[in-house]
């Protein structure tokens, strides 16, 4: 039975963005930054340097479309599926609220199968999510936690769960991903709900889909 937790080949994501750098004669995918000690991580250079002429858009588009076709081949060589987990709650509206990510995700990127999971405490299980990934033909799950630093659940009980899950399928192989993280984009996402929070105390906006009906969005004494 063939159960790896790693691919062979390295899987390229096509929502990177493009640059180029002429100075230098190459084409780059630029990568969200992620925060780490000492920096950012920068840009990712695939393959060998391509001609990026400023005087011929033509070779700038060719290249451009070599690099799709790399992009698509490293896709191509498994059928990936995405596995999100969150905790899993008591209180279904929150449970709920998963399902609602994981639309947004799957219609804001490539991925042909995604599927929700829950650790604990709520149906479907990261086992029964994991079949459901493989029904529908995923040849490897990345299982990515919707959590956002790591921890206990990240080192050890997501992976042990995965793996046994992993187990009933032969010729499935998984990767668990990082949580979400340091990521600079996730200021911009506090920011906003943040400003849709207090607008909505100032009397100018309503309440956001996570407070509708609580109450629970106003200034307190």
């Amino acid at each position: 039975m063939h159960c790896s937790s790693a691919s062979s080949s390295p899987t390229f994501f096509p929502s990177r963005k493009l640059s180029r750098d002429c100075s230098k004669s190459r084409i780059y995918l630029v990568s969200p930054k992620f925060v780490k000690l000492g920096g950012f991580v920068g840009k990712e250079r695939i393959g060998s340097p391509m001609n990026c002429s400023a005087s011929s858009p033509s070779s700038l588009n060719n290249g451009v479309e070599f690099l799709s076709e790399i992009v698509q081949r490293q896709i191509g060589e498994e059928k990936d599926a995405v596995l999100i987990v969150d905790h899993g709650s008591r209180r279904e509206e929150s449970n709920l609220m998963l399902n609602d990510f994981v639309k947004m995700f799957e219609a804001r990127t490539s991925y042909q199968i995604v599927e929700p999971a829950h650790m604990e405490l709520a149906e479907p299980t990261i086992k029964d999510a994991f079949r459901k990934c493989v029904q529908r033909g995923a040849t490897r799950v990345i299982v990515s936690p919707f959590f956002l630093f790591p921890g206990r659940h990240w080192h050890k009980d997501i992976p042990a769960l995965v793996s046994e899950a992993c187990k009933e399928h032969t010729g499935v192989s998984y990767v668990v991903t990082a949580p979400l993280g340091l990521h600079e984009l996730l200021v911009d996402v506090m920011s906003d709900r943040i400003k849709q929070c207090v607008n909505h105390v100032a009397g100018v906006a309503d309440e956001c889909d996570v407070c509708a009906g609580t109450g629970r969005c106003r200034q307190y004494p």
